[in-house]
C-alpha cells in the first residue's frame, strides 16, 4: 500500500512537471511570437522601431531579448540539471525551449523607421507641401469660399483617404517599393510602379526649382531694406538717376520677381541668356536634397523633425501676427463666406477633387516606399486617417493665415485709394477719380508662385521688421518644399533598389546619381524662358499621369489582387477588418471618381485650351499667351513617357519578355500575426458576396488572379 502511494505520488509529480513544462513552452512560444512583431506604442528608449521585426534583422544584430529588454526569459536558457535528474533527461526540453526562443534570421535586410513619430512626421511632411499654402486658399476663394469646403471634403472621403489608405496598406503588406509591389500583385502590372517612378523623377526635377527660388529670396531677406520693397534706380550716361520705368508701371514686388529673379523673356520661344543666379541656386538646392537623403531613411530622423515641424511653427507665428493686422477679418470672411450657387458648377467639383488628389501626394510611389519600412503590425488605417485630416486641416489653417495677410494688404491699398480720392475731392477735382473697391482688391489674390513671391511679399513689405518676417516666410516655404521632395525622390530610389538594376551600388550612390542627373537637367530652368518651361511641366507632367496611375492602382488591388484578400491582409496587420465603405471605394467609387475627373479635365482642355502668363515689360503685367506647337508636343511626351510603361510592360510580358525580373516575396509573419491578433478565417457576408461577386471557392467576379490561393505556412500545415 505504501509502495502504491509512493508510485502514485511519483506519477503525479511527473504529470505536474510535464504540464508545467508545456505551459512554459506555450508562454515562451507566445512571447517569441510577440517579440517578432514591433510594439507600435513602446516606451522603451532602447527599442529601435522596426528592429524587432525579422524583416529588419541582420546577422550582426543583438539577440532578440536584449533588444526588447524582456529579461532573462527571452534569452536562450542555459542547460541546468535539476536535482535528481540526469543531463539526458533535460537535453530535449532545453533544446526545444532554445529553438522556441531564438528567431530565424531573414534572408534580406530592409531599412526601417527609427520611431513611429519619424514615420508620421515624414509622411505628413511629404503630404503637406507648397500646394497647401498657395493653391488651396486661391481655389477656395475662387470657387465659392466656404461653399468650396463641401466638394472638398466629399472628394476627400470618396477619393483622397481611400487611395491614401490603399497605398499605405499595400506597401506595408508586400514590403517593397512601388515597382516591386505592383509586380508582385501581377507581373502584368509592374508598369504601374515604373510609371510612378518616372512621374516622380519628372516632378522632382521641376519641383526643386521652387526650392531654388526660395533660397534666392531667403538669401536676400537679410538685406535692409528688402530689395523688393522699392523700385531700383537706373543710371544714365550723363550720370543722372531715374526710377526704373518697368518697375513704375508694375510694382516693386512684380519687378523683382519677373525681372530680377527670373529675368523673364517675353515668351517661351525667346529664351534669353543663362540666369546664373538661378543656376547656382538650383545646384545648391540639389546638393541640400542629396545631403539630407544620403544617409538613408533610418538616419534622417532629425532632419524630418525639423522640416515637418518648422512650417507649423511659422504658420502659428504668422497666424497670431495676421489676426492682429487691420483688415484681417475682412480677408478671412472673404475666404470663407459661402457662395452656394457655385456648388452646382462642375468645374468646382473638378478642382476640389484635383486639389485633394495632389495635395496628398498620391500615386507617386513615395507613400508605398515609406510604408514598406514599417513593421508588419503597424496600424496603417490610423496613419491614413491622421495624415489625411492633418493635411486638410493644414490647408484650411494656411488659408486663414494667408487671407488674414491678404486682407491687410487689400485694406492698405483701399485706405490709400480713399485718401487719394478724398484729397482730389478736397482740391475740387471731381473728374477721373480713382475707384476704391475693397472686394475687388481681395479678389486679386493669385495662385502658385504669384501668391508667394508677389502678393505675400508685398504684404510683408508693410510689416515692422520686414526682414524678420521675410526670413520666416521663405524658411517655411523651403522646409515645406524639401520634405515633399524627400518623399518624391524616395519613391524613385526605392524602386531602383528593389529592381536591382544596379545590384553592386549602395543606395547612397544611386541617390547621388539621381540628384546629379536632376541637377544637370534642371539647367533648362536657368534662363529667361525657364519659368515658362516650369509652368509647362507643372501643368502637364503630373496631373493627368497621376490620375491614370491611381486608377490602375485601384484596378490592380480590387480586381486582380482581390478585395477580399486585401481586406484579409489589413486584418492581419491591424487586427481589425476594413469596413464595407472602404471596400466599396476601392472597387467602385474611387475609380469612377478618378475617371470622371480625368475625362472632365480632357474635355475642359479641349474646349478652353491651355495658356501661360508671359511677362510684358511695357505694361508691367502678364499677358495670356497660347502654348506653341513644340510645347504641346513636349507636354504629350511628358505624359506619354510615364504612362507608356503600364501597357508596355504587360505587352512585353505577354510576348515572353520580362522587363522586371521576378523576385521572391518579402518576408511577412502571417502565422505570428494571426496568433497575436487571434484572427479566424473570415466568412464573406451576404452583402459582400452580392457587392463583390465572391464565389464559393473564394474567387471574385471580374477577377483574374496571377497566382493561386494563398499558401498556408509550414507550421500551420504541420498542425
Amino acid at each position: 500500500m505504501a509502495n502504491t502511494a509512493h508510485l502514485f505520488r511519483r506519477q503525479s509529480s511527473r504529470d505536474l512537471i510535464q504540464q508545467a513544462t508545456v505551459r512554459s513552452l506555450d508562454e515562451l512560444e507566445l512571447r517569441e511570437l510577440r517579440s517578432r512583431l514591433v510594439r507600435a506604442e513602446n516606451g522603451n528608449r532602447n527599442v529601435v522601431y522596426g528592429a524587432t521585426n525579422q524583416a529588419f534583422i541582420s546577422d550582426d544584430d543583438p539577440p532578440m531579448g536584449r533588444i526588447l529588454d524582456l529579461g532573462p526569459s527571452s534569452a536562450p536558457p542555459t542547460t541546468r540539471v535539476p536535482p535528481g535528474k540526469l543531463p539526458s533527461q533535460t537535453s530535449v526540453i532545453d533544446t526545444v525551449v532554445e529553438e522556441a526562443v531564438v528567431p530565424e534570421r531573414p534572408e534580406d535586410e530592409r531599412e526601417s523607421w527609427d520611431s513611429k513619430w519619424t514615420f508620421l512626421l515624414a509622411t505628413i511632411g511629404y503630404a503637406v507641401g507648397l500646394g497647401n499654402v498657395w493653391r488651396f486658399p486661391y481655389l477656395a476663394q475662387k470657387n465659392g469660399g466656404g461653399a468650396f469646403l463641401v466638394p472638398y471634403f466629399v472628394m476627400l472621403l470618396l477619393q483622397g483617404i481611400p487611395i491614401f489608405y490603399l497605398e499605405l496598406a499595400i506597401g506595408q503588406r508586400l514590403r517593397k517599393g512601388a515597382i516591386g509591389v505592383w509586380h508582385e500583385v501581377s507581373a502584368y502590372l509592374g508598369g504601374i510602379g515604373i510609371s510612378s517612378a518616372f512621374v516622380s523623377y519628372i516632378v522632382a526635377l521641376y519641383y526643386n526649382t521652387i526650392i531654388a527660388w526660395c533660397l534666392i529670396y531667403l538669401l536676400h531677406s537679410f538685406e535692409s531694406p528688402l530689395p523688393w520693397a522699392e523700385c531700383p534706380k537706373r543710371l544714365y550716361k550723363n550720370f543722372t538717376y531715374d526710377i526704373e520705368p518697368e518697375c513704375v508701371v508694375s510694382s516693386p514686388t512684380k519687378y523683382y520677381w519677373y525681372r530680377e529673379t527670373l529675368r523673364a523673356s517675353p515668351s517661351v520661344d525667346e529664351p534669353e541668356a543663362i540666369n546664373y543666379n538661378v543656376a547656382i541656386a538650383l545646384i545648391t538646392a540639389w546638393f541640400l536634397v542629396y545631403m539630407c537623403m544620403v544617409q538613408g531613411i533610418t538616419e534622417s530622423s532629425k532632419i524630418v523633425y525639423v522640416t515637418a515641424i518648422f512650417p507649423y511653427v511659422v504658420l502659428i507665428i504668422f497666424f497670431f501676427r495676421g489676426i492682429t493686422l487691420k483688415g484681417a477679418a475682412d480677408g478671412v470672411m472673404h475666404l470663407f463666406t459661402p457662395r452656394w450657387e457655385s456648388i452646382l458648377e462642375p468645374v468646382v467639383w473638378l478642382e476640389a477633387g484635383t486639389q485633394i488628389f495632389f495635395s496628398l501626394g498620391l500615386a507617386f510611389g513615395g507613400l508605398i516606399a515609406f510604408s514598406s519600412y514599417n513593421p508588419a503590425n503597424n496600424n496603417c488605417y490610423r496613419d491614413a486617417l491622421v495624415v489625411s485630416f492633418t493635411n486638410c486641416s493644414t490647408s484650411m489653417f494656411a488659408g486663414v493665415v494667408v487671407f488674414s495677410v491678404i486682407g491687410f494688404k487689400a485694406t492698405s491699398i483701399f485706405d490709400s485709394c480713399v485718401s487719394e480720392r478724398d484729397a482730389l475731392i478736397a482740391a475740387n477735382k471731381t473728374t477721373d477719380l480713382p475707384v476704391c473697391d475693397l472686394q475687388k482688391e481681395l479678389e486679386n489674390s493669385a495662385s502658385g508662385t504669384g501668391l508667394a513671391f508677389i502678393i505675400f511679399t508685398e504684404a510683408i513689405n508693410q510689416f515692422p521688421a520686414a526682414q524678420f518676417w521675410a526670413v520666416l516666410f521663405f524658411m517655411m516655404l523651403f522646409t515645406l518644399g524639401i520634405d515633399s521632395q524627400f518623399g518624391t525622390l524616395e519613391g524613385v530610389t526605392t524602386s531602383l533598389v528593389d529592381m536591382k538594376l544596379f545590384p553592386n551600388l549602395p543606395k547612397e550612390v544611386i541617390t547621388g546619381a539621381l540628384c546629379l542627373s536632376c541637377s544637370v537637367l534642371s539647367m533648362c530652368f536657368a534662363n529667361g524662358a525657364g519659368s515658362y518651361i516650369f509652368q509647362l511641366m507643372d501643368s502637364f507632367a503630373g496631373n493627368y499621369t497621376l490620375l491614370i496611375i491611381a486608377f490602375f492602382e485601384c484596378i490592380g488591388v480590387s480586381y486582380i489582387y482581390g478585395i477580399k484578400r486585401f481586406a484579409d491582409d489589413i486584418e492581419l496587420m491591424t487586427g481589425s477588418r476594413p469596413n464595407l465603405y472602404w471596400m466599396l471605394c476601392w472597387k467602385y467609387i474611387s475609380p469612377i471618381a478618378m475617371m470622371t475627373i480625368l475625362v472632365a479635365s480632357f474635355i475642359e482642355l479641349a474646349s478652353e485650351g491651355s495658356s501661360y502668363p508671359g511677362w510684358n515689360a511695357l505694361t508691367g503685367n502678364t499677358d495670356k499667351l497660347e502654348w506653341p506647337h513644340w510645347c504641346i508636343v513636349v507636354a504629350i511626351l511628358l505624359v506619354g513617357v510615364s504612362i507608356i510603361w503600364i501597357p508596355g510592360v504587360a505587352i512585353c510580358r505577354l510576348c515572353g519578355i520580362n522587363v522586371i525580373e521576378d523576385s521572391e516575396p518579402a518576408w511577412f509573419p502571417t502565422a505570428e500575426l494571426r496568433d497575436v491578433h487571434g484572427i479566424v478565417p473570415h466568412e464573406p457576408t451576404d452583402i459582400e458576396i452580392s457587392l463583390f461577386c465572391i464565389r464559393p471557392d473564394g474567387a471574385e467576379g471580374l477577377c483574374c488572379p496571377t497566382y493561386g490561393p494563398r499558401e498556408q505556412p509550414l507550421d500551420e500545415e504541420e498542425e
